[in-house]
Protein backbone atom coordinates (compact mmCIF):
# COMPACT_ATOMS: atom_id res chain seq x y z
CA UNK A 1 0.00 0.00 0.00
CA UNK A 2 2.30 2.72 -1.27
CA UNK A 3 1.89 6.36 -0.36
CA UNK A 4 2.59 8.68 -3.30
CA UNK A 5 4.48 11.88 -2.65
CA UNK A 6 1.58 13.87 -4.06
CA UNK A 7 -0.39 13.24 -0.90
CA UNK A 8 2.42 13.72 1.60
CA UNK A 9 0.45 15.51 4.29
CA UNK A 10 0.59 15.85 8.02
CA UNK A 11 -1.74 13.62 10.05
CA UNK A 12 -3.49 16.67 11.45
CA UNK A 13 -4.83 17.57 8.00
CA UNK A 14 -8.29 16.40 7.00
CA UNK A 15 -7.98 13.25 4.92
CA UNK A 16 -10.64 12.39 2.38
CA UNK A 17 -10.51 8.66 3.01
CA UNK A 18 -11.69 9.13 6.60
CA UNK A 19 -14.60 11.28 5.43
CA UNK A 20 -15.40 8.64 2.80
CA UNK A 21 -15.39 5.85 5.40
CA UNK A 22 -17.63 7.93 7.65
CA UNK A 23 -19.93 8.48 4.69
CA UNK A 24 -19.99 4.73 4.01
CA UNK A 25 -20.82 4.03 7.66
CA UNK A 26 -23.64 6.57 7.50
CA UNK A 27 -24.94 4.97 4.30
CA UNK A 28 -25.01 1.56 6.00
CA UNK A 29 -26.96 2.99 8.92
CA UNK A 30 -29.46 4.56 6.52
CA UNK A 31 -29.89 1.19 4.76
CA UNK A 32 -30.45 -0.36 8.18
CA UNK A 33 -33.25 2.12 8.86
CA UNK A 34 -34.88 1.73 5.45
CA UNK A 35 -34.75 -2.04 5.87
CA UNK A 36 -36.59 -1.69 9.17
CA UNK A 37 -39.10 1.00 8.21
CA UNK A 38 -39.66 0.55 4.46
CA UNK A 39 -40.17 -3.22 4.45
CA UNK A 40 -41.82 -5.81 6.66
CA UNK A 41 -41.51 -9.49 7.54
CA UNK A 42 -42.77 -10.80 4.21
CA UNK A 43 -39.28 -10.11 2.79
CA UNK A 44 -37.95 -12.98 4.90
CA UNK A 45 -34.34 -13.78 5.69
CA UNK A 46 -32.74 -11.46 3.09
CA UNK A 47 -34.28 -8.43 4.83
CA UNK A 48 -33.35 -9.77 8.26
CA UNK A 49 -29.75 -10.41 7.23
CA UNK A 50 -29.52 -6.99 5.55
CA UNK A 51 -30.67 -5.27 8.74
CA UNK A 52 -28.19 -7.24 10.82
CA UNK A 53 -25.20 -6.85 8.48
CA UNK A 54 -25.72 -3.11 7.97
CA UNK A 55 -25.84 -2.64 11.74
CA UNK A 56 -22.98 -5.00 12.59
CA UNK A 57 -20.68 -3.19 10.14
CA UNK A 58 -22.01 0.37 10.00
CA UNK A 59 -22.46 1.12 13.70
CA UNK A 60 -19.05 -0.17 14.90
CA UNK A 61 -17.41 1.64 11.99
CA UNK A 62 -19.06 4.90 13.00
CA UNK A 63 -18.12 4.54 16.69
CA UNK A 64 -14.55 3.44 15.96
CA UNK A 65 -14.05 6.47 13.70
CA UNK A 66 -15.11 8.78 16.54
CA UNK A 67 -12.12 7.66 18.57
CA UNK A 68 -9.74 7.21 15.63
CA UNK A 69 -10.26 10.78 14.40
CA UNK A 70 -10.07 12.50 17.81
CA UNK A 71 -6.22 12.58 17.85
CA UNK A 72 -6.28 14.30 14.43
CA UNK A 73 -8.65 16.96 15.73
CA UNK A 74 -6.54 17.26 18.89
CA UNK A 75 -3.37 17.69 16.82
CA UNK A 76 -4.88 20.74 15.09
CA UNK A 77 -5.16 22.37 18.51
CA UNK A 78 -1.91 21.07 19.99
CA UNK A 79 -0.60 24.60 20.60
CA UNK A 80 -3.80 25.80 22.28
CA UNK A 81 -4.17 25.92 26.08
CA UNK A 82 -5.35 22.59 27.49
CA UNK A 83 -8.31 24.24 29.21
CA UNK A 84 -9.55 25.61 25.89
CA UNK A 85 -9.08 22.25 24.16
CA UNK A 86 -10.96 20.47 26.95
CA UNK A 87 -13.81 22.98 26.72
CA UNK A 88 -13.97 22.48 22.94
CA UNK A 89 -14.25 18.71 23.18
CA UNK A 90 -16.71 18.82 26.09
CA UNK A 91 -18.87 21.25 24.14
CA UNK A 92 -18.81 18.97 21.09
CA UNK A 93 -19.82 15.96 23.16
CA UNK A 94 -22.61 17.79 24.95
CA UNK A 95 -23.99 19.13 21.65
CA UNK A 96 -24.25 15.58 20.33
CA UNK A 97 -26.09 14.44 23.46
CA UNK A 98 -28.52 17.35 23.08
CA UNK A 99 -28.88 16.56 19.36
CA UNK A 100 -29.82 12.99 20.31
CA UNK A 101 -32.53 14.26 22.66
CA UNK A 102 -33.81 16.71 20.04
CA UNK A 103 -33.99 13.93 17.44
CA UNK A 104 -36.02 11.78 19.83
CA UNK A 105 -38.32 14.68 20.67
CA UNK A 106 -39.01 15.59 17.04
CA UNK A 107 -39.15 12.14 15.40
CA UNK A 108 -40.03 9.56 18.03
CA UNK A 109 -42.78 11.45 19.80
CA UNK A 110 -44.22 8.37 21.53
CA UNK A 111 -40.93 7.68 23.34
CA UNK A 112 -39.17 9.64 26.13
CA UNK A 113 -36.83 12.20 24.57
CA UNK A 114 -34.03 11.26 26.97
CA UNK A 115 -33.71 7.69 25.67
CA UNK A 116 -30.24 6.67 24.62
CA UNK A 117 -29.23 6.61 20.97
CA UNK A 118 -26.17 6.47 18.79
CA UNK A 119 -25.70 10.27 18.88
CA UNK A 120 -25.78 10.24 22.67
CA UNK A 121 -23.24 7.42 22.78
CA UNK A 122 -20.96 9.29 20.38
CA UNK A 123 -21.26 12.42 22.51
CA UNK A 124 -20.51 10.52 25.71
CA UNK A 125 -17.68 8.74 23.92
CA UNK A 126 -16.06 12.09 23.09
CA UNK A 127 -16.50 13.33 26.67
CA UNK A 128 -15.12 10.11 28.19
CA UNK A 129 -12.22 10.12 25.73
CA UNK A 130 -11.03 13.56 26.82
CA UNK A 131 -9.18 12.47 30.02
CA UNK A 132 -7.13 9.75 28.30
CA UNK A 133 -6.57 11.99 25.27
CA UNK A 134 -4.90 14.64 27.43
CA UNK A 135 -2.37 12.10 28.77
CA UNK A 136 -2.08 9.91 25.68
CA UNK A 137 1.45 11.20 25.03
CA UNK A 138 2.68 9.40 28.13
CA UNK A 139 4.30 6.03 27.63
CA UNK A 140 1.99 3.08 28.07
CA UNK A 141 -1.25 5.06 28.11
CA UNK A 142 -2.54 3.85 24.69
CA UNK A 143 -1.97 0.21 25.63
CA UNK A 144 -3.55 0.78 29.04
CA UNK A 145 -6.59 2.39 27.40
CA UNK A 146 -7.07 -0.62 25.11
CA UNK A 147 -6.78 -2.91 28.14
CA UNK A 148 -9.39 -0.87 30.02
CA UNK A 149 -11.70 -0.93 26.98
CA UNK A 150 -11.41 -4.70 26.65
CA UNK A 151 -11.90 -5.15 30.40
CA UNK A 152 -15.07 -3.02 30.29
CA UNK A 153 -16.47 -5.20 27.50
CA UNK A 154 -15.54 -8.42 29.31
CA UNK A 155 -17.15 -7.10 32.49
CA UNK A 156 -20.35 -6.41 30.57
CA UNK A 157 -20.24 -9.90 29.05
CA UNK A 158 -19.95 -11.67 32.40
CA UNK A 159 -22.54 -9.32 33.94
CA UNK A 160 -25.07 -9.72 31.12
CA UNK A 161 -27.63 -11.76 33.05
CA UNK A 162 -27.44 -9.36 35.99
CA UNK A 163 -27.83 -6.39 33.65
CA UNK A 164 -30.97 -8.00 32.18
CA UNK A 165 -32.38 -8.45 35.67
CA UNK A 166 -31.42 -4.93 36.79
CA UNK A 167 -32.69 -2.93 33.80
CA UNK A 168 -36.48 -3.46 34.24
CA UNK A 169 -36.29 -2.34 37.87
CA UNK A 170 -34.54 0.90 36.85
CA UNK A 171 -36.36 1.94 33.65
CA UNK A 172 -35.18 5.55 33.49
CA UNK A 173 -31.47 4.89 33.95
CA UNK A 174 -31.78 1.75 31.85
CA UNK A 175 -33.35 3.60 28.91
CA UNK A 176 -30.66 6.30 29.08
CA UNK A 177 -27.52 4.19 29.47
CA UNK A 178 -28.61 0.69 28.41
CA UNK A 179 -30.66 1.40 25.33
CA UNK A 180 -29.69 1.91 21.69
CA UNK A 181 -25.89 1.52 21.43
CA UNK A 182 -25.55 1.55 25.19
CA UNK A 183 -22.48 3.52 26.35
CA UNK A 184 -21.54 0.43 28.34
CA UNK A 185 -19.96 -1.34 26.52
CA UNK A 186 -19.97 0.59 23.18
CA UNK A 187 -17.69 3.39 24.44
CA UNK A 188 -15.00 0.69 24.60
CA UNK A 189 -14.95 0.76 20.80
CA UNK A 190 -14.40 4.53 20.84
CA UNK A 191 -11.47 4.08 23.25
CA UNK A 192 -9.87 1.39 21.09
CA UNK A 193 -10.23 3.69 18.09
CA UNK A 194 -8.66 6.51 20.12
CA UNK A 195 -5.60 4.46 21.05
CA UNK A 196 -5.05 3.17 17.51
CA UNK A 197 -5.73 6.58 16.00
CA UNK A 198 -3.20 8.18 18.34
CA UNK A 199 -0.51 5.71 17.28
CA UNK A 200 -1.34 6.33 13.61
CA UNK A 201 -1.36 10.14 13.93
CA UNK A 202 2.09 10.16 15.58
CA UNK A 203 3.80 8.34 12.73
CA UNK A 204 6.19 10.80 11.06
CA UNK A 205 5.70 9.95 7.38
CA UNK A 206 2.90 9.13 4.99
CA UNK A 207 4.61 5.87 4.05
CA UNK A 208 4.61 4.72 7.67
CA UNK A 209 0.96 5.66 8.08
CA UNK A 210 0.12 3.71 4.92
CA UNK A 211 2.00 0.69 6.28
CA UNK A 212 0.12 0.99 9.58
CA UNK A 213 -3.23 0.86 7.77
CA UNK A 214 -2.04 -2.05 5.63
CA UNK A 215 -1.28 -3.99 8.81
CA UNK A 216 -4.71 -3.07 10.20
CA UNK A 217 -6.31 -4.35 7.00
CA UNK A 218 -4.39 -7.62 7.20
CA UNK A 219 -5.54 -8.08 10.79
CA UNK A 220 -9.08 -7.26 9.67
CA UNK A 221 -9.00 -9.91 6.95
CA UNK A 222 -7.73 -12.46 9.47
CA UNK A 223 -10.62 -11.55 11.78
CA UNK A 224 -13.14 -12.05 8.97
CA UNK A 225 -11.56 -15.39 8.04
CA UNK A 226 -11.69 -16.46 11.70
CA UNK A 227 -15.36 -15.43 11.89
CA UNK A 228 -16.22 -17.48 8.79
CA UNK A 229 -14.11 -20.43 9.98
CA UNK A 230 -15.83 -20.43 13.37
CA UNK A 231 -19.28 -20.61 11.79
CA UNK A 232 -18.15 -23.26 9.30
CA UNK A 233 -16.64 -25.39 12.08
CA UNK A 234 -19.84 -25.11 14.14
CA UNK A 235 -22.12 -25.82 11.19
CA UNK A 236 -23.85 -22.44 11.36
CA UNK A 237 -26.09 -21.91 8.31
CA UNK A 238 -25.19 -18.76 6.32
CA UNK A 239 -28.46 -17.00 7.15
CA UNK A 240 -27.86 -17.57 10.88
CA UNK A 241 -24.32 -16.17 10.70
CA UNK A 242 -25.94 -12.74 10.45
CA UNK A 243 -28.48 -13.14 13.22
CA UNK A 244 -29.34 -11.13 16.31
CA UNK A 245 -29.95 -14.35 18.27
CA UNK A 246 -26.21 -14.95 18.61
CA UNK A 247 -25.59 -11.61 20.36
CA UNK A 248 -26.53 -9.66 23.48
CA UNK A 249 -29.95 -8.00 23.48
CA UNK A 250 -30.66 -5.40 26.19
CA UNK A 251 -33.88 -3.37 26.18
CA UNK A 252 -34.56 -4.85 22.74
CA UNK A 253 -31.33 -3.38 21.35
CA UNK A 254 -28.28 -5.14 19.95
CA UNK A 255 -24.77 -5.47 21.41
CA UNK A 256 -22.10 -7.56 19.69
CA UNK A 257 -21.22 -10.77 21.50
CA UNK A 258 -18.28 -13.14 21.33
CA UNK A 259 -17.43 -14.21 17.79
CA UNK A 260 -19.46 -11.32 16.35
CA UNK A 261 -16.64 -9.03 17.54
CA UNK A 262 -14.47 -10.67 14.87
CA UNK A 263 -17.01 -9.57 12.26
CA UNK A 264 -17.11 -6.03 13.67
CA UNK A 265 -13.36 -5.49 14.00
CA UNK A 266 -12.64 -7.36 10.78
CA UNK A 267 -14.99 -5.10 8.85
CA UNK A 268 -13.72 -1.90 10.48
CA UNK A 269 -10.01 -2.64 10.02
CA UNK A 270 -10.42 -3.95 6.47
CA UNK A 271 -12.53 -1.01 5.31
CA UNK A 272 -10.12 1.57 6.74
CA UNK A 273 -7.17 0.18 4.83
CA UNK A 274 -9.21 -0.42 1.68
CA UNK A 275 -10.57 3.13 1.75
CA UNK A 276 -7.08 4.58 2.18
CA UNK A 277 -5.80 2.65 -0.83
CA UNK A 278 -8.79 3.48 -3.03
CA UNK A 279 -9.16 7.15 -2.08
CA UNK A 280 -5.68 8.42 -1.16
CA UNK A 281 -3.54 6.16 -3.37
CA UNK A 282 -5.69 5.20 -6.37
CA UNK A 283 -7.62 8.49 -6.19
CA UNK A 284 -11.00 6.86 -6.72
CA UNK A 285 -13.59 9.64 -7.21
CA UNK A 286 -15.78 9.30 -4.11
CA UNK A 287 -16.70 12.94 -3.64
CA UNK A 288 -20.30 12.01 -2.85
CA UNK A 289 -19.19 9.80 0.06
CA UNK A 290 -16.87 12.56 1.28
CA UNK A 291 -19.82 14.97 1.27
CA UNK A 292 -21.86 12.50 3.33
CA UNK A 293 -18.97 12.06 5.74
CA UNK A 294 -18.41 15.78 6.23
CA UNK A 295 -22.11 16.44 6.81
CA UNK A 296 -22.83 13.22 8.68
CA UNK A 297 -24.59 14.81 11.66
CA UNK A 298 -26.95 16.84 9.50
CA UNK A 299 -27.67 13.89 7.20
CA UNK A 300 -28.13 11.47 10.08
CA UNK A 301 -30.61 13.87 11.61
CA UNK A 302 -32.58 14.73 8.47
CA UNK A 303 -32.75 11.25 6.94
CA UNK A 304 -35.06 10.25 9.80
CA UNK A 305 -37.57 12.79 8.48
CA UNK A 306 -37.66 11.14 5.05
CA UNK A 307 -37.24 7.49 6.07
CA UNK A 308 -39.40 7.34 9.19
CA UNK A 309 -41.70 10.35 9.44
CA UNK A 310 -42.58 10.83 5.76
CA UNK A 311 -42.50 7.35 4.19
CA UNK A 312 -43.25 5.13 7.19
CA UNK A 313 -45.57 7.26 9.33
CA UNK A 314 -47.31 9.71 6.98
CA UNK A 315 -47.47 7.77 3.71
CA UNK A 316 -47.40 4.27 5.19
CA UNK A 317 -45.57 2.86 2.17
CA UNK A 318 -43.98 -0.59 2.20
CA UNK A 319 -41.43 -1.31 -0.53
CA UNK A 320 -41.68 -5.08 -0.46
CA UNK A 321 -40.02 -5.63 -3.82
CA UNK A 322 -36.25 -5.43 -3.95
CA UNK A 323 -36.14 -3.43 -7.19
CA UNK A 324 -38.29 -0.62 -5.84
CA UNK A 325 -36.56 -0.76 -2.46
CA UNK A 326 -33.08 -0.25 -3.92
CA UNK A 327 -34.28 2.37 -6.40
CA UNK A 328 -35.82 4.30 -3.50
CA UNK A 329 -32.58 3.99 -1.52
CA UNK A 330 -30.60 5.31 -4.49
CA UNK A 331 -32.97 8.27 -4.85
CA UNK A 332 -32.71 8.96 -1.12
CA UNK A 333 -28.91 8.84 -1.29
CA UNK A 334 -28.88 11.33 -4.18
CA UNK A 335 -31.19 13.64 -2.26
CA UNK A 336 -29.07 13.47 0.90
CA UNK A 337 -25.83 14.06 -1.01
CA UNK A 338 -27.44 17.10 -2.64
CA UNK A 339 -28.52 18.43 0.74
CA UNK A 340 -25.04 17.76 2.11
CA UNK A 341 -23.43 19.68 -0.77
CA UNK A 342 -25.84 22.57 -0.19
CA UNK A 343 -25.05 22.53 3.53
CA UNK A 344 -21.31 22.74 2.86
CA UNK A 345 -21.83 25.60 0.41
CA UNK A 346 -23.91 27.54 2.94
CA UNK A 347 -21.27 27.03 5.63
CA UNK A 348 -18.49 28.10 3.26
CA UNK A 349 -20.42 31.23 2.28
CA UNK A 350 -21.03 32.07 5.94
CA UNK A 351 -17.33 31.59 6.70
CA UNK A 352 -16.32 33.93 3.85
CA UNK A 353 -18.71 36.59 5.09
CA UNK A 354 -17.28 36.35 8.60
CA UNK A 355 -13.78 36.86 7.19
CA UNK A 356 -14.92 39.86 5.17
CA UNK A 357 -16.49 41.54 8.20
CA UNK A 358 -13.64 40.70 10.59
Amino acid sequence: MAAPAAIERGPAERLQFLDAVRGAALLLMIVNHTGRWWQDGVMGWPRYNLIYASMAVGAPLFLFLVGFCLPLSFARRSDAPRVGVAAKFLSRGLRLVLASWLLNFLIFRDEPFWEGGVLQTIGLGIILSLPPLLVMHRRGVPAALIAIAVAAYVLFSVSYERVLAWAPAHPVIGRIFLFEFAPWPWVSLVWIGLALGWAWARLPSQAERARYLAIMSAVGVLCLVAFAAWDWAHGTPPHLSLSFKRDFIVNNHWIARGVTCLLCFGSVFSLLGLAYWLVEVRRLPVGWLVIMGRTSLMIYFIHHVFVYTLVNQWLGWKLNTWLWYWLANAALALLLVGLGWLWLEIRALAARRRLQTA
